[in-house]
């Protein structure tokens, strides 16, 4: 197993679950401010306002972006997935359930299990790793309900939305981990990302004729902020910089507790219900992460 492909150790299995947490979190984020910041307006402030804090971070790093790295075409690839990702989810979310649309976004960790096992060979997982895969999206099933079949040709067509956004997801992931972008820093990276998005997702809120009737109230002017500064600047950074030291395949299956955590925030935060089947969700959740993690024979 390449050093790039290894399973997670306690530490960085800690470090993913905040991050897990902190995005869970971010959804209750994006819902408190959505009412007075469209979605996609929020959206490209975000990418342009991480864009800001990431260059002063490399300025004072010293990290030298101008050198030919092979970077340019792997890193605006990354870019246009990272604004078709949000495009479709936020666009999708209009035609479709949220439960629905969070069941059909975390096909990413699967999808990403598949491209590896034909992009990264030192990735491939065995048949308890894939057991594992399979437990953790049932606990999402269960905890978010099984899609029923009986639904309208809207509906379907923001699931469809939603499977590709789950698809730009996990080829952003394969496209770091196959091209130069491995072998570059996580600012960098996470710098192409933003600066495309930032300038496609504002033309993306004019075309959909998103617009502010009236300023932002201070609330959310605050979790704006929140969104931009650590969610995006601080916890996307740490996450592209483990994609590349870690097995892609293993670091996406953890991204099954951000659902269950954006529950738990609901509840928390808005007082939204929690169901009994939450608890049996993140018993099936926790026990598949544990065996996708087990180092394959």
């Amino acid at each position: 197993m390449t050093p790039s492909a290894r399973p997670l150790d306690a530490a960085a299995a800690a470090i993913v679950v905040m991050l897990c947490l902190t995005w869970g979190f971010n959804q209750v984020a994006v819902k408190l401010t959505i009412h007075e910041i469209p979605p996609l307006i929020q959206a490209a402030i975000r990418s342009a306002g991480a864009a800001l804090i990431v260059m002063l971070w490399i300025r004072v790093r010293g990290i030298v972006l101008t050198k030919r790295d092979g970077t340019l075409l792997p890193g605006l690839i990354a870019g246009l997935l990272f604004t078709l990702e949000f495009l479709l989810i936020y666009r999708g979310l209009l035609l479709t359930t949220a439960s629905r649309a969070v069941l059909f976004i975390y096909l990413a960790p699967v999808f990403v299990a598949l491209g590896a096992r034909f992009l990264l060979p030192g990735e491939r997982m065995g048949a308890l790793q894939w057991t594992g895969l399979a437990l953790s999206f049932l606990g999402l099933a269960i905890a978010f309900g099984v899609p029923s079949g009986d639904v309208s040709g809207q509906t379907m067509i923001g699931d469809l939305m939603m499977i590709a956004a789950a698809g730009a997801w996990a080829s952003t992931t394969l496209v770091i981990k196959t091209s130069a972008l491995a072998r570059t820093s996580a600012e960098k990276t996470m710098l192409y990302q933003l600066v495309v998005s930032a300038p496609l997702l504002a033309i993306a809120a004019l075309l959909f004729h998103e617009a502010m009737p009236q300023a932002p109230s201070t609330l959310a002017i605050v979790l704006l902020a929140f969104q931009t500064i650590w969610v995006v600047s601080v916890t996307f950074l740490i996450w592209f910089a483990m994609v590349v030291r870690y097995s892609a395949s293993r670091l996406s299956a953890f991204t099954f507790l951000t659902p269950l955590f954006g529950v738990l925030a609901g509840h928390l935060v808005l007082d939204e219900p929690m169901t009994p089947a939450f608890a049996a969700a993140v018993a099936l959740v926790a026990g598949g992460l544990i065996l996708v993690n087990r180092p394959a024979r």
